[in-house]
């Protein structure tokens, strides 16, 4: 009998597992959003992942549920685990990737670098932490950003006002991210699968480049990165891995900083823009090793087959070439955006000033 894997969510993630699951002689089923999502052809259900009836009743034909975004609400996923349902990545650890407050913090307890931050709850807090980093900073919603939404480089507290009524309106409260603006070189996507059994592949890290919050290029390996830094990302990458919990891909999105650091930006567990390289360029493309790490099965290799320039979001050509040069393919025309849910976004890098990524 078929091993049987359910992926929460139809859009481009979930249509990019269905050929490796062909390949493993794994049943793939998807719930859908909505009629006609870019997974479509496996969607064997359409409902609302917020719904624990829902999403119970598609995860007791499945053996292992995971996920084409991080947005299922903590009780249905928590829901899901005491029916005796196995999710990867669980609860515990989708937490980190669904609120950056939370993951800052947790990153602090592990010892992670990271760009100073703090939580603010009111105006003068943001004000107070403006004072103190140069009179700039990035301001982030907690939940819920992506393709740059939900972050604002701000220099006066005024300037997240609307923010702070958001809050003042919610009856649960709660605080804004604030962090540093980051000097940085470049940005850096570190990706590392992790089975329950603990068993890690750590992929080559690349370096991304982004138009208007979206990641338009990755260059794979990233060029001239120096081996010192090149294992601090990946330290960092399966250290978050293993201390975080994770099961399945986990993609790490890094600054290169000008003073030669690498900084943890923001976290994605599942697959990841920054990974589309691997279909062609590594001996196991993420998609495969996501669908291997879920069902505990023996992980790829994560070697590249050659150096491979390739774009993020889109899953069109790369180009190959021999020698172990990055090369770049650039993005033909604007960005189109398939499914809901897609995890990007930065800002253009900085030209001798300090810039900071519009995370998601």
């Amino acid at each position: 009998m078929s091993l049987r894997v359910g992926v929460v969510g139809g859009g481009q993630l979930a249509r990019m597992m269905i050929a490796p699951a062909v390949e493993l002689g794994i049943e793939l089923s998807v719930l859908a959003e909505q009629e006609g999502m870019s997974a479509k052809l496996a969607a064997t259900a359409v409902g609302d992942y917020r719904d624990l009836d829902t999403v119970l009743a598609f995860a007791r034909d499945v053996d292992v549920v995971t996920f084409d975004h991080e947005h299922v609400p903590q009780e249905v996923l928590r829901g899901l685990v005491d029916a005796g349902i196995a999710v990867r990545p669980g609860p515990d650890a989708l937490q980190y990737a669904q609120d950056k407050l939370l993951m800052r913090a947790r990153l602090d307890e592990l010892g992670m670098p990271q760009p100073d931050w703090a939580a603010a709850s009111e105006p003068a807090q943001l004000q107070q932490f403006l004072d103190g980093h140069g009179g700039r900073a990035v301001v982030k919603t907690p939940r819920g950003g992506y393709d740059g939404k939900g972050v604002r480089v701000v220099r006066v507290a005024a300037e997240a006002e609307d923010w702070f009524a958001s809050l003042a309106e919610d009856a649960r409260g709660g605080a804004l991210l604030v962090e540093e603006l980051v000097d940085f070189r470049r940005e850096l996507s570190q990706q590392v699968a992790r089975r329950p059994s603990g068993q890690m592949r750590a992929y080559p890290v690349v370096e991304t480049v982004q138009r208007e919050g979206v990641c338009a290029e990755v260059f794979a390996p990233a060029p001239h990165l120096t081996a010192r830094l090149a294992n601090a990302a990946a330290e960092v990458g399966t250290g978050l891995a293993e201390g975080l919990g994770v099961t399945g891909m986990l993609a790490v999105e890094l600054f290169e900083t000008t003073d030669d650091r690498v900084l943890v930006n923001e976290l994605a567990m599942r697959p990841h823009n920054s990974g589309h390289w691997s279909q062609d360029g590594a001996v196991t493309g993420q998609f495969e090793q996501h669908l291997r790490a879920v069902l505990d099965l023996p992980l790829g290799d994560a070697t590249p087959r050659q150096a491979v320039g390739g774009h993020g979001e889109h899953p069109g050509r790369a180009v190959l070439r021999p020698h172990g040069r990055a090369v770049r393919a650039r993005v033909p025309g604007p960005p189109r955006r398939e499914g809901a849910h897609l995890r990007q976004g930065a800002a253009a890098r900085s030209q001798g000033r300090p810039r900071h990524r519009r995370g998601r």
